[in-house]
This record gives C-alpha cells, structure tokens and sequence, in this order.
C-alpha cells in the first residue's frame, strides 16, 4: 500500500482517563495475580491512556515473569467490568495470535472485580505525526481484519453485532432537539432528516462474518522494537463488516483534510463509499453529542473525550457534505 501523505496532526493519547494504581487495587486481586503467575510482584510500571478507571499495570515478578494487568471493580464505575467481561468473552473467541496481547487468565467476582492478565507486550505506542509509524498501523490493520475474518462465525449473541450497535445509536433521532447548540450545532440540526434516511443503508452494510475491535486508538496500540504492531483492548470488540477497523483506524485524523486522502487509501472504505463514510462520521458526532448531554454515569474523563470526539466526526462530516 502507498505510504500515508503529508500533514498528519499531532499525536497525543485520545483518551486518559484517571487510573488507580496497582498497589490499591483490592488484596485479594493481587494475591490472585500472584497466585497465577506463581511469583510475588517485585516491581510494576503504570500505564496512561484509556478511559478505564481501574489499573493498567506492567508487572515484574521475583522470578523474572512479565504480565500485564488490568482490573476495575464496580465501586470505581459501574459499566466497567461489564466491559472488562466482554473483553474476556471476546478473547476466548479470536484465540491468540501475534498481532494481539494473549490473555493468560482472568478473574472475575460476580458483582464485584474483574482482571485480566495479559501477556507483557514490550513497546511503545505509535506516533501519529509520523508517516513511518502511521504505514506502519495502517498496514497492520489490514493485517488484522483479514486475520479476523470469520472468527464471528456463531459468536454474534455473545459478542453482540456491529448493526444492532449502530441502530442503537438511531435511537437518538427523537431527542436530538434536547441537545444544547454548544454540542450539536445549528448546522448538524438542519441535516438530521437527511442523515436519518442514510442510517438504514449504512446498518445494512455493517453485517458480516468478522470480529471488529472498534476501538483503534494509539493509545490501544503498541509498536514493538522490530517494528511489529500490536492492538490491545477489545472491550469494544463486535461481529460485523470488514471496513469498521479500517474507519476507526483513520479516525485520528477525521477532522482535517487528510482523513479523506486516507480513506481513499483504504480498499474496504472504497468499496463502502464516501456516502457511508460521511454518514457514520455524522452519527457517530451526533450519538456522542447526545451521550454527553444525557448520560453522566461514565467514569471520569469521558464526558470531556466525548465532547472532543463529537466536535471532531461533526466537522469531518460538515467538511465531506459541504
């Protein structure tokens, strides 16, 4: 594939949520931890990034065992773990390959905390104002969709499906006039019928066969010393078409000009269209405009993360409909 262009904006963490370190992560987490990797922890390195307010934790052990860890209980918020729950299910379905974290197991208290430890991934997270960095990921998550092609082959009641999550986001329409203007601005107001008869054909293009992760960030990447890329958390993580990866991948870069070079770079994104690109951008605005005005329950950090992601897929989309 042809190199990334020029003009790639700055690169920072898209989400940094307030995390809590592993030394207060409950007792019993941590003799659990220590019980599975079969040493005690001699010394950790705490992760940033994320929306998560549990830890995110390196571990050395006293016999020279790596792992990573990452464990909330429903105290710190209370949707977490049912995030944390689902990434478990979703790893069980695609397995381990080289191009992910394995997870080495998990614990999980009914109501209560949920860990995983994953394998230590030695690295550091891309730089996205670098061309070199940015073909590198780009390249990989073509990688990545084409290895997990029908893995969602008989999971879609577990795992849940890229189409019902985009209905969802539908379900919206009717309250949108309940939104301030400093969150959905006149000019979105006066496409809403427009963009709400582009929604259907948009979900029919969202079915398939695929595990998608849909959450590819740089914070959720990882670049290892070879060069190899690797994606972490799936949390997020649907049965649907191949292009989802493909079109979050690019959204680093969805309010400047350049996000349009980039998708038409993309094979899958071609054969989807700019119609359906333009749409999900203008949902996507729209959905997280409207979480942030009705919904205060998600852990701290996230209501700023979605205004800033809102401001951003709105003016992709007022740029692509102009």
């Amino acid at each position: 594939m042809a190199g990334p262009p020029a003009g790639l904006g700055v690169s920072k963490p898209r989400a940094a949520g307030v995390r809590r370190p592993y030394a207060a992560v409950p007792e019993r987490v941590r003799a659990w931890v220590e019980e599975t990797l079969g040493s005690p922890v001699a010394s950790t390195a705490e992760q940033v990034g994320g929306m998560s307010p549990g830890c995110a934790t390196r571990l050395v052990c006293a016999d020279g065992t790596r792992a990573f860890v990452k464990a909330v209980g429903p105290e710190l918020n209370v949707m977490t773990p049912e995030l944390f729950r689902h990434e478990i299910a979703v790893l069980g379905v695609v397995g381990e390959d080289p191009l992910w974290a394995p997870l080495l197991a998990s614990y999980d208290e009914p109501g209560g905390w949920v860990a995983l430890l994953l394998g230590d991934v030695e690295g550091r997270h891309p730089d996205m104002t670098d061309a070199g960095d940015v073909a590198s990921v780009l390249a990989a998550v073509d990688r990545f969709v084409d290895t997990l092609a029908g893995r969602g082959v008989g999971h879609a009641e577990t795992l849940g499906t890229l189409d019902r999550s985009i209905g969802r986001y539908a379900t919206m329409w009717p309250h949108l006039g309940d939104v301030p203007d400093d969150l959905l601005p006149p000019w979105a107001r006066d496409r809403v019928e427009e963009m709400q008869a582009r929604v259907p054909e948009l979900i029919a293009r969202s079915t398939g066969d695929h595990v998608v992760n849909y959450d590819i960030r740089n914070d959720n990447l990882l670049l290892r010393p070879d060069g190899d890329v690797v994606f972490v958390d799936w949390g997020m993580a649907r049965v649907g078409a191949a292009w989802l990866d493909p079109f979050v991948a690019r959204l680093e870069w969805a309010d400047q000009p350049v996000f349009d070079d980039l998708v038409v770079g993309s094979p899958a994104l071609r054969d989807l269209g700019d119609s359906a690109v333009t749409t999900f951008l203008y949902l996507l605005g729209a959905w997280l405009a409207y979480r942030t005005a009705t919904d205060h329950s998600g852990p701290p950090g996230l209501a700023e993360f979605r205004v800033v992601e809102s401001r951003r897929f709105l003016e992709a989309a007022r740029r692509r409909l102009d």
